[in-house]
C-alpha cells in the first residue's frame, strides 16, 4: 500500500474518489462526477491535498486536508472529507491514512487537526478516539451561500 498527495488530474482516478466518498454520504447517492477544477483547486494550492491510499492500483482510501488560518487559531489543520473503501476497513489503511493526516499538518506548520464526526457514525468515532483525537463541544453551522 502506498499513500501520496494527489498530484494531477486523471479521470480513472477521479471516478475511483468519486466512488469513495459514495461510501461517505449518508445518503449513499451519487451525485455525479467531481468537476476537473476541484481537484486541479486541490492540486495548486499550497493549502489543500487530497492524499489517497492505493493499493494495486486501485484508490482504497483518501482524506481531504486543507490548512485554515485566523489570528485566533494560528493555522490548523481540517479534515474535511476521510474515507476507506468498505472492503479493506479494519486492516490498517484508515490508521496509515491517519498518519500520514498528521504528518501532513505537521508539515504545514498547523497547532491542531480539526474536523466534524456526524451523529449515527460510532464506528468513525471510536477510531478518532482510538487514535487519540478527543471531542470539542460545540455547535456547528452552515450557511447556504447562492
Amino acid at each position: 500500500m502506498l499513500i501520496k498527495r494527489l498530484d494531477k488530474y486523471i479521470p480513472e482516478t477521479a471516478d475511483q474518489i468519486r466512488k469513495l466518498l459514495i461510501e461517505l454520504s449518508r445518503s449513499k447517492k451519487d451525485k455525479g462526477e467531481i468537476p476537473e477544477s476541484w481537484f486541479n483547486d486541490i492540486i495548486n494550492s499550497p493549502w489543500h491535498d487530497l492524499l489517497i491510499a492505493e493499493e494495486d492500483g486501485q484508490i482504497i482510501g483518501c482524506a481531504a486536508m486543507s490548512v485554515i488560518m485566523g489570528p485566533g487559531i494560528k493555522k490548523n489543520a481540517y479534515l474535511e472529507d476521510f474515507v476507506t473503501d468498505k472492503t479493506v476497513r479494519g486492516k490498517g489503511i484508515g490508521s496509515a491514512l491517519w498518519n500520514e493526516m498528521l504528518k501532513w499538518a505537521t508539515e504545514k506548520g498547523c497547532q491542531k487537526l480539526e474536523f466534524t464526526c456526524g451523529h449515527g457514525r460510532e464506528i468513525a468515532q471510536q477510531f478518532y478516539k482510538n487514535h487519540g483525537a478527543t471531542i470539542y463541544d460545540t455547535n456547528f453551522f452552515r450557511f447556504e451561500l447562492d
